[in-house]
């Protein structure tokens, strides 16, 4: 089995190690026996959705998003299509307020994808530190590091997880990131999958259920290192006793 993933604008948006979520996506399908296909897509270049399993958008700066929007706007119907038909993206910080309808910055509006129902606004006081979720999705709690101006009103939208340390979308809103079909956006970098092996894994599953058919599972790997990180980030930073506590009252 083989999965595809497209690198949109790494020339551009790779300001918070998002080289490493590929790597992450690559070597979990390879330590499988799978293989893993990474096509980067420079500025400029033309894409072809149809033949992309997982789709990743990393971060930049204002400058760099609204250099990316330019591009974007030529393959907008042909990204939303996509995720319309369940394609699996993991968008990180700019790339999350870009799949929005715009970012408003202390200077300008940049016009966004409006993909996801979501908008951006900018503040002076950035968020930044160390976070910890607790995700529906996960029974693992997400971690990660943070760092963003803009604001991220997510609407009607489901939240990508409820925030027991750090600010989140907002900063007042007690939730990260969003969730869509089969799209994962968030401010979560540093880079994101590396440390939360559960988030990787469940991103290329959907890839494989979407090209392959619901049968397919993916076998567990030896996480120790993984779950080493993982686990110093909660205990560290939150109350680890309670988001167990949360996570097992939620699969009750």
């Amino acid at each position: 089995m083989k999965l595809t993933i497209g690198h949109l604008y790494p020339d551009l948006l790779n300001l918070y190690g998002d080289r490493g979520n590929i790597q992450c996506f690559r070597k979990r399908l390879e330590w499988r026996g799978m293989e893993a296909e990474v096509i980067p897509f420079l500025s400029g270049d033309s894409i072809d959705f149809s033949k992309l399993d997982i789709v990743l958008l990393g971060g930049g700066s204002d400058r760099e998003q609204e250099l990316v929007c330019g591009h974007l706007k030529n393959i907008q119907q042909d990204f939303k299509e996509y995720v319309e038909n369940d394609g699996v993206v993991l968008a990180v910080c700019g790339g999350y307020q870009l799949l929005g309808k715009y970012y408003k910055t202390d200077k300008k509006l940049i016009e966004g994808l409006s993909i996801l129902n979501i908008t951006t606004e900018w503040e002076p006081e950035r968020l930044i530190r160390n976070i910890v979720l607790n995700s529906p999705l996960f029974d693992t709690p997400v971690v990660g590091f943070e760092n963003h101006g803009g604001r991220t009103m997510i609407g009607d939208h489901t939240p990508f997880g409820k925030v027991f340390y750090g600010l989140g979308n907002t900063g007042k809103s007690g939730y990260e990131g969003v969730v869509y079909k089969n799209v994962i956006g968030t401010y979560l970098h540093g880079p994101l999958l590396p440390k939360n092996p559960h988030v990787c894994d469940y991103l290329l599953e959907r890839a494989l259920k979407k090209k392959y058919g619901d049968d397919i599972a993916l076998a567990p790997l030896p996480d120790e290192l993984e779950h080493q990180a993982n686990s110093y980030i909660v205990d560290r930073y939150s109350d680890k006793k309670y988001i167990l506590k949360e996570t097992i009252k939620r699969h009750t």
